[in-house]
């Protein structure tokens, strides 16, 4: 089979830069918008407390569902006889405690990444990057307002306030390239 001549080149790239003794990832990285995935981790952060809270809930409900009978047909008329629909059931319910487990495991993980960083940053950071971002805030809906109150300051200095946070955050999470 032959591949696209966009991953040949970016094949030929990599063995190019391994000859030389460069390190592909940090090529890579040096392109990633760090400062935007620092905000995507940051938004994403309730969705991973809620996997969190309630992943062993929905595990049980799923191992419920396993376990349970059908009712049989009270109105006379035959229906469609699957020999399997137990073993069916069993099986939809295992890949579906599969993927909470690694929804789970994939949620720990983050904590891990981003909590140490979280924490390490100034209690006035954390409140600008929740006023700005937290909470499913849309950028611009009255969160530089909030900042103005809260530390008296100018919309400007509230937005380089901000900026500031966000690359505090950017450092702690992935590091200064």
């Amino acid at each position: 089979m032959e591949r696209p001549p966009a991953v040949e080149k970016t094949s030929a790239m990599m063995e190019y830069l391994e000859e030389k003794g460069e390190n592909v990832v940090n090529v890579c990285w040096t392109y990633l918008d760090k400062s935007a995935a620092a905000v995507k981790a940051l938004r994403d952060y309730p969705k991973m407390r809620q996997i969190i809270d309630n992943t062993e809930a929905e595990i049980r409900q799923a191992e419920e569902d396993m376990a349970g009978v059908s009712s049989p047909r009270l109105d006379g008329m035959p229906g469609k006889a699957n020999p399997q629909a137990g073993e069916d059931r069993m099986i939809r319910g295992i890949e579906e405690i599969d993927v909470l487990r690694e929804r789970y495991r994939r949620a720990l993980e983050y904590m891990d990444w981003f909590l140490p960083a979280w924490n390490a940053l100034s209690e006035d950071d954390r409140f600008v990057l929740e006023a700005f971002y937290g909470d499913e805030n849309e950028y611009g809906t009255g969160a530089a307002e909030v900042v103005e109150s809260r530390f008296a300051i100018e919309r400007s200095s509230a937005y380089r306030r901000k900026n500031r946070a966000l690359d505090h955050l950017t450092t702690m999470l992935y590091g200064r390239w």
